[in-house]
């Protein structure tokens, strides 16, 4: 015969305290005596008794689960932004309910919105203008971004996006390269800081800087750009691109098509993915530490959850991650 679930009352009975003790103790909204948490803490542990998520989210108005929406969660950098996440919510109990737009616009805002109704605060990364955000405040919960923010008063974590790629393009002329090209990604916020970073550091030594504009932030978009780059009447003896997903694609064609990397043209990207210390050559990159960023915001989300000082904006320093698709000319 089955043996029967305990229940909230049977607890209550065991512990010699009232139902709506045994409630306030395991919703944590009220604190009791040790003697009492301890009785209570005893009898659930010999009945095995668990709490219904339902029903103590109708009493505390509270989850437990935190909402974070991401672009793809097929490339890499967004996986290790979840998994940072996840490790800080786990931590503090919380479960992380994830939300996959796809790089599709359009389906952010209906996505989010749902997503707002069954979570307890957000971490957000979007393509959204920031003039069209509006809305987001309106879903009336803790948020963070996770980016930079001119206009909106959102609490946010970045990379320093900037410094990351002037830091590139100074390693780039510094092994002697002058003709650099970048492979852009316009539709994302972060490109821009990055060409900027990349044009300043470029006009210091009085250069210019060839940009090509990418379609998706895919390597197989990187391999699509690869003959409208290299097969011109000249072509670049650097190439940075958007993030190192692109840069592999780039090589990969490059090189079918008779290039060699680095010898004929040095490549970097940005992110630091798990893969670029396996292409061949391995990759020059950018870490902007996507797993620190993701724990860096569910830390930051967690506090406005509940209650705690929280940080307006944190910002994540880059690191230059030398490898062998860079190569010295001064030698």
């Amino acid at each position: 015969m089955k043996k029967p679930v305990p229940t909230i009352r049977d607890v209550a009975a065991g512990a010699g305290v009232s139902t709506a003790t045994v409630s306030k103790f395991v919703n944590r909204t009220q604190r009791f005596s040790p003697a009492v948490e301890q009785a209570i803490t005893r009898v659930i542990a010999q009945l095995g008794y668990r709490s219904n998520p339902l029903a103590q989210s109708m009493i505390t108005g509270r989850t437990q689960s935190i909402g974070l929406s991401v672009l793809d969660v097929a490339n890499p950098h967004f996986s290790s932004v979840v998994k940072g996440a996840n490790r800080v919510a786990q931590a503090h109990g919380y479960n992380l309910l994830l939300v996959d737009t796809e790089e599709n616009p359009h389906r952010e805002r209906p996505l989010l919105e749902a997503l707002s109704r069954r979570v307890d605060g957000m971490i957000v990364i979007s393509r959204i203008p920031e003039a069209e955000m509006a809305w987001m405040l309106e879903l009336d919960k803790p948020l963070v971004f996770l980016g930079r923010l001119a206009q909106r008063d959102i609490p946010c974590v970045a990379g320093d996006d900037h410094r990351g790629a002037a830091m590139l393009a100074r390693h780039l002329l510094t092994l002697g390269h002058r003709q650099i090209a970048y492979l852009g990604f316009s539709k994302s916020r972060r490109d821009e800081e990055r060409l900027a970073g990349i044009r300043d550091c470029l006009a210091a030594m009085g250069l210019a800087l060839t940009v090509y504009d990418g379609g998706a932030p895919s390597a197989h978009e990187g391999e699509r750009m690869s003959s409208s780059i290299m097969l011109g009447a000249t072509h670049p003896d650097a190439l940075i691109c958007y993030n190192d997903l692109m840069a592999m694609g780039f090589m990969k064609a490059a090189q079918t098509l008779g290039f060699r990397v680095p010898e004929d043209i040095s490549v970097a990207g940005f992110d630091n993915i798990d893969f670029a210390s396996y292409s061949l050559p391995p990759l020059t990159t950018v870490d902007l530490q996507s797993e620190r960023m993701g724990a860096a915001a569910m830390e930051q989300l967690l506090a406005q959850v509940e209650g705690r000082p929280a940080a307006c904006s944190t910002i994540i320093e880059p690191q230059l991650v030398l490898r062998h698709s860079t190569l010295n000319r001064n030698v």
